[in-house]
């Protein structure tokens, strides 16, 4: 049973990666780097303002997301706003990065997605699912083989 309070909780995907926070840093704010394990960015820039896009083509549907850059503090976290062309709500994604030893801890945090239309494609399962694969297989796999 799904009350109000999962369904606003926020996501929060933590791993550790074999990889100093110089190199996840440079792999998150990157564009050539983020386009190897993240989306296909046209254009970066992580600088509070900027904006960037991405389409993602699931299941013979393309969602078309639109984001902000709101928060950036050098290697140690970057957020940005994350929504859907044409369709309603607004959510907030922050990555942050913690040293630890040689090593690097890093938390995403992504919250709003209960503002996103009630359909499937939008459950909060799939967010899940998604952020855990991209951070947890993609970015761990690309930051640890450099």
């Amino acid at each position: 049973m799904t009350t109000k309070s999962d369904v606003t909780e926020p996501i929060i995907v933590e791993r550790t990666f074999n990889a100093p926070v110089a190199r996840v840093w440079t792999a998150l704010t990157d564009v050539n780097e983020m386009r190897q394990w993240y989306f296909d960015l046209k254009e970066f820039k992580s600088e509070i303002g900027f904006e960037f896009e991405f389409v993602v083509e699931h299941e013979g549907n393309a969602y078309h997301h639109l984001c902000k850059v709101t928060e950036v503090i050098p290697e140690k976290k970057i957020a940005y706003t994350w929504r859907y062309k044409g369709e309603p709500g607004d959510s907030l994604v922050t990555f942050e990065l913690f040293p630890d030893g040689h090593k690097t801890r890093l938390k995403l945090t992504h919250t709003g997605i209960e503002t996103f239309p009630k359909t499937p494609a939008y459950a909060r399962e799939n967010f899940e699912a998604g952020w855990r694969r991209l951070i947890g297989t993609e970015l761990k796999q690309f930051v640890e083989r450099k």
